[in-house]
């Protein structure tokens, strides 16, 4: 039963102050501050790449662990790779590291939605291949394909990655994730996509989507769960806006203490937003969480995270 059992996570310490972006487009701040909610995006240094910043993660993780980590499996779920993405993302992290010959790696191509999916193939894979250790690392930086002129991502994005360490539960403290439910509208893909090297984002699309279709599964996660919202601790839901998670609380009829943000001083994520959300409330002995990320594609996906303590 393999669940996590630890995250660690790497935020470029170069930043953007998203109020300078504004002057940019005489954009009030009131709106950068109230609808978008991020004050910096945080920004990948020009000598790294996404698996440097995947293997900062690590680092951080093995530092946390107070052990070096030998997994048997690594995947790094990203849409945007080293170079034209061949090698594979992961093998570079698995170079830099100098892992063992004795570990499967692969990348996984989902954004938003990505972290949810992840865990879900993870979990299989190291299940059926009957693996101890894996590590899912997560890095989108944005920042390679942004447009500084466009004025629908510049304030959003921000570059940042994170590294889940997953493990059989049962002699180890952890999370199951379990109640996967994965959805798809690949027609409507356009509203957020990567048009000649640069990021085009068609914000009203991605907002009426997820404000339509996410709480809808949420849902059904929770009727697949049999649990009430009222006995879920957390809703991790995908950091997209502070005015879009305003929204879906509404709709979903959710506390703010319910639905944490981290936005504020790295933007948007991408597929490591819910593990960055998660990061910062492993220890705080919550029972019962909802994750669900949700955007390019475009994609969503939700299920649930159980606290299981060893016997």
């Amino acid at each position: 039963m393999i669940g996590i059992t630890d995250i660690s996570s790497f935020v470029p310490q170069t930043s953007e102050s998203t109020f300078d972006i504004a002057k940019r487009f005489d954009t009030d701040e009131a709106f950068v501050r109230n609808k978008i909610g991020v004050s910096r995006v945080s920004r990948m240094a020009k000598d790294m790449d996404t698996s440097d910043m995947c293997v900062e993660a690590f680092k951080k993780l093995e530092r946390k662990q107070k052990e070096p980590i030998l997994p048997d499996c690594i995947a790094v779920c990203t849409q945007n790779p080293d170079g034209n993405g061949i090698p594979h993302t992961s093998a570079l992290v698995h170079g830099k590291l100098g892992l063992p010959k004795q570990c499967a790696c692969f990348d996984i191509s989902l954004g938003c939605s990505g972290y949810v999916y992840s865990l879900s193939i993870m979990k299989g894979f190291m299940e059926s291949n009957s693996l101890e250790k894996g590590v899912l690392f997560t890095a989108d930086p944005y920042s390679k394909s942004l447009d500084p002129n466009d004025k629908d991502t510049a304030f959003l994005f921000g570059d940042a990655a994170t590294a889940s360490l997953l493990e059989p539960l049962g002699e180890r403290n952890g999370w199951l994730p379990n109640h996967f439910i994965m959805e798809t509208k690949g027609e409507s893909g356009a509203a957020l996509t990567n048009a000649s090297g640069k990021i085009r984002m068609n914000g009203r699309a991605i907002f009426e989507f997820a404000i339509r279709e996410v709480p809808k599964q949420i849902g059904r996660v929770l009727e697949k769960a049999n649990i009430s919202p009222q006995d879920v601790d957390f809703f991790f839901l995908h950091q997209g806006s502070k005015f879009l998670l305003d929204q879906l609380k509404r709709y979903l009829k959710l506390p703010d203490e319910k639905v944490p943000t981290r936005l504020t001083n790295q933007g948007n994520t991408i597929s490591s937003s819910l593990p960055l959300l998660l990061e910062e409330r492993m220890d705080s002995g919550f029972q019962n969480a909802v994750l669900s990320g949700f955007g390019v594609g475009l994609s969503w996906a939700s299920c649930m995270l159980r606290n299981y303590e060893k016997s």
